[in-house]
């Protein structure tokens, strides 16, 4: 049976992130045990796809998984959702056009930033890391809008910053080499107040010229991203996913950057055990574990 990978929308993170696992995952493999990938909408819709059965692996903001697990809005039942993996900790991040008068994040008070589409995890990220600093959306014009839409309306100059997800991003380097941007910081207190407060997120720092308008390193929130499954998916499934990712560590970063750091993610297995990926209190699924303690990961 082809096992589905639910991703996220085509050239999204995840979707990128889930072309990269396949590919490794289905090496050696015959057709009718091949990895699919399948776009969606992302971590909220990659849940109710694992929910109805029609995925047996998807990936998700770590943020979403407790709420799925409880049932908490926007999820109205609970999803049994299983861990397999964390896939990166990704920097969300907006910019600007240059010549904006915007300094920091503290400066978007009263000016219009696009910040995902209707619903979807990034404005979910948008609420809870303005909604800690103190930026209602009453204080600011939040505009709903894809990717690529956004970068156009900031290019015509239409909206005056743009909520980005975690690069390499196809929208992201596209914008780059047609505009002149730059990376909004963080006022100063800013990011530690959000990481003090938000147990899902992570410090992460965007290189200089990691894309043209990042003129010097700046750090930003960063999520963890996971991959996960559900508790009717049967040990050996996910045992052989686990075991494919465990195996190509160093492998995953060279086909694509986002991964960068995957191997980082797993050290804390060796000091918290399976607490250490279990997110939200959404367990490690059966598999995984097997996977992990056969790698040394977990004794």
């Amino acid at each position: 049976m082809a096992l589905r990978l639910g991703t996220s929308e085509h050239g999204g993170t995840f979707s990128t992130q889930g072309s990269a696992l396949a590919e490794l995952f289905n090496r050696g493999r015959s057709e009718a045990d091949r990895c699919v990938v399948q776009t969606s909408d992302a971590s909220i819709h990659n849940a109710n796809m694992l929910d109805r059965g029609e995925l047996e692996f998807g990936f998700m903001a770590s943020n979403w998984i407790g709420r799925a697990k409880n049932a908490k809005a926007p999820f109205t039942r609970q999803i049994a959702l299983r861990m397999v993996a964390p896939a990166n900790a990704g920097p969300m991040f907006s910019v600007k056009l240059a010549r904006s008068p915007i300094k920091t994040v503290a400066d978007f008070s009263g000016k219009r930033v696009a910040i995902g589409v209707k619903g979807s995890g990034m404005e979910q990220h948008a609420h809870t890391i303005f909604g800690v600093l103190g930026l209602s959306f009453d204080s600011f014009t939040p505009v709903h809008m894809g990717f690529d839409e956004g970068a156009d309306r900031l290019i015509a100059g239409d909206i005056d910053a743009q909520f980005q997800p975690p690069i390499p991003n196809r929208v992201m380097t596209d914008l780059s080499q047609r505009a002149d941007v730059r990376v909004v910081p963080y006022a100063t207190g800013q990011l530690e107040k959000v990481l003090a407060e938000v147990p899902f997120y992570r410090s992460a720092t965007m290189d200089k010229a990691v894309f043209r308008g990042v003129v010097e390193d700046v750090a930003q929130v960063a999520v963890i991203n996971v991959l996960v499954s559900h508790e009717r998916i049967s040990e050996a499934i996910v045992y052989h996913m686990a075991k494919a990712i465990t195996k190509n560590l160093d492998t995953l970063p060279q086909m694509n950057p986002l991964f960068k750091g995957l191997k980082d993610l797993f050290e804390p297995l060796r000091t918290q055990g399976a607490a250490a990926f279990e997110f939200g209190g959404v367990p490690l699924h059966p598999g995984a574990l097997r996977a992990y303690r056969e790698a040394g990961w977990l004794s």
